[in-house]
This record gives structure tokens, sequence and C-alpha cells, in this order.
């Protein structure tokens, strides 16, 4: 399954560059709000939270439009997608984004465009 993950010993410092490269992917503006990836502080300090691949949002979406790849990965078909957003409640992680001026919900794809972003290397792709 592939993921996007935290590297193993790494520190995030809050720059949201992965969130800004986020958003402007998928809504071409800098609005964390239309981040797939979020900075959560936890215990173990800030770091950076993307989608689990879980499967949570497929199971509540009524028109079937979130399916699992051959990679592990749910991807949103865009063409079967209401925007119904029963997928942004069922998300137990808050990460499934619907913009009210998009018809689409949309979700982290791992593709990596964050990692790339990311000045400290804090993430990877990983397939597990």
């Amino acid at each position: 399954m592939k993921k996007l993950k935290m590297v193993k010993g790494s520190e995030c410092m809050a720059c949201l560059q992965c969130v800004m490269a986020c958003s402007e992917a998928y809504y071409k503006e800098f609005n964390p709000d239309y981040s797939c990836i979020q900075i959560v502080e936890k215990k173990a300090g800030i770091r950076p939270m993307a989608c689990p691949q879980c499967g949570k949002c497929a199971e509540a979406c009524p028109s079937g439009a979130i399916t699992q790849n051959a990679k592990g990965v749910y991807m949103v078909n865009k063409k079967l997608c209401t925007g119904c957003g029963a997928c942004v409640e069922a998300c137990p992680f808050g990460l499934m984004v619907k913009a009210e001026s998009k018809p689409n919900a949309t979700k982290c794809v791992a593709c990596g465009l964050c990692a790339k972003a990311c000045p400290m290397g804090v993430l990877e792709i990983v397939e597990e």
C-alpha cells in the first residue's frame, strides 16, 4: 500500500510548505483548509498528518465515487462524485476536503508533491 509518512526521527518545523503545495495543486491557491495534509500538534510534537488510506470515506460515499486503486490508495472519481460531503463527515481524521466553490471532494492520493516541497525532508512516500 502506497502512503505518505513522516521520516522516522525527523522533526517538522511547521513551515507549511507541504500544506501550500497541496492546496495549490488542488485549488490553485494557498488555503490551509483546502490542503489534504494538515500540520497537527501531538504528544510527540508537531507532525504532518495525511490520509492513512483507511477507506472510511469510500464506505460512506453513496455514489461509489471513492475506490481503492491497485496501490491501495483511495481515489475520488470526479465524474461520479456528487459533492454531497458524506465522505468529509465520515473521515475520522478530518482530512477529506470539500470546498464550497468546487463540485468534488478531494483527499490525499500520496502523490508526493508535499514531500518534494518540504525543505526539511520530513515526508516520504512509502510502499507498505
